[in-house]
């Protein structure tokens, strides 16, 4: 049996090549097509976009209150002008001004109430008349308005050209011809003249 096959194989080995090759290359790549489709693969990922990161830096603006300039005169430790800033109150300018003397009558100061600009903060001493109330500011409604009738002194030195001689002279004037009758009077004092007196003028009274 063994010979017959080795006989025909002999005798038709060039007619059978041909088939033979092409039958192994068909195997072959049938072959390899199933261990493709059976090698698993991996799912594709889909790629997600990053998205940019922004950055929102937060800019914290640090605004310091305005300042203001306030005068604290009359009974106080230290008359004189004083820096705070815009919101503070009247107590804080007083206490910066080295609070009361002794004889000072702060019963009508607010003490709550906020500072302005230009604001003048007169204290009076006890049994000095003062007219309206004892706080004024620039250009305000309310005054602080010194008599010139009963004013002492150290009074009369917070007004605006009034030294202590000055000072001296208006009382002196005063004691000899008595109580000033109208503001006008004021310029009859040796040292006050017109202009002198019209600086004067809104801050005084001789009632």
């Amino acid at each position: 049996m063994i010979n017959l096959l080795q006989l025909f194989i002999q005798k038709y080995k060039k007619k059978l090549l041909l088939p033979v090759v092409v039958i192994g290359i068909i195997l072959f790549i049938s072959i390899q097509s199933f261990l493709k489709s059976a090698t698993p693969q991996a799912d594709s990922i889909p790629t997600i976009p990053l998205k940019e990161n922004l950055t929102v830096e937060e800019t914290i603006e640090y605004v310091e209150d305005p300042i203001v300039f306030v005068e604290v005169k009359g009974a106080v430790m230290k008359p004189g002008v004083y820096e705070l800033s815009e919101g503070d109150r009247v107590l804080k300018a007083i206490e910066m001004a080295g609070g009361y003397i002794e004889s000072s009558n702060s019963k009508h100061i607010n003490h709550a109430e906020r500072v302005k600009d230009e604001m003048v903060i007169y204290i009076p001493k006890e049994g000095e008349e003062v007219e309206e109330s004892p706080l004024a500011t620039n250009g305000s409604s309310q005054s602080s308005l010194v008599n010139i009738n009963n004013a002492d002194a150290t009074v009369l030195t917070t007004l605006p050209g009034i030294g202590v001689a000055k000072a001296e002279a208006i009382i002196a004037h005063r004691e000899q011809s008595g109580a000033f009758k109208d503001k006008q009077d004021l310029t009859k004092v040796t040292g006050i003249g017109q202009k002198t007196f019209e600086k004067l003028e809104p801050l005084i009274t001789v009632k």
